[in-house]
């Protein structure tokens, strides 16, 4: 399996990120990963990354449910200035949600691969590995 260079999550609850960042490191599953507790810290962080003529990272892990930015709002307006290159950055959308609304809501955003409900396993991060 192929370790991912950088990657990010969004999401404000702490057990989670502390959860899946030890996964990762588990599984070696990627270089650097860059926490962001809402979506609107996820992105003045990724234009400052592109302004700065940084790469964007190749995964997001993205929650729908936060204060201050939620995960819609994050992807409506992550679509309106991610560069070109962004066609790389594989954004998944993480949640405990399994309202069919949400579900078929993400088909509504070609950047976003896949739903995964939480609790992430390291089996999720492997299949995303091996995408």
């Amino acid at each position: 399996m192929a370790k991912i260079e950088n990657c990010c999550v969004i999401d404000d609850d702490p057990i989670f990120i502390y959860g899946i960042k030890r996964m990762m490191r588990d599984i070696d599953f990627c270089k650097d990963v860059t926490v962001y507790n809402n979506g609107q810290d996820a992105l003045d962080g990724l234009r400052e990354m592109r302004e700065g003529h940084d790469k964007l990272p190749q995964v997001i892990f993205l929650d729908l449910n936060m204060p201050i930015m939620n995960g819609w709002d994050f992807l409506d307006e992550f679509i309106k200035i991610r560069p070109p290159n962004s066609s790389k950055t594989l954004v998944y959308v993480i949640s405990s949600s399994v309202d069919p609304k949400d579900i078929s809501k993400v088909n509504d955003y070609a950047l976003v691969s896949n739903y995964i409900l939480k609790p992430i396993t390291p089996a999720d991060l492997e299949k995303v590995l091996k995408d």
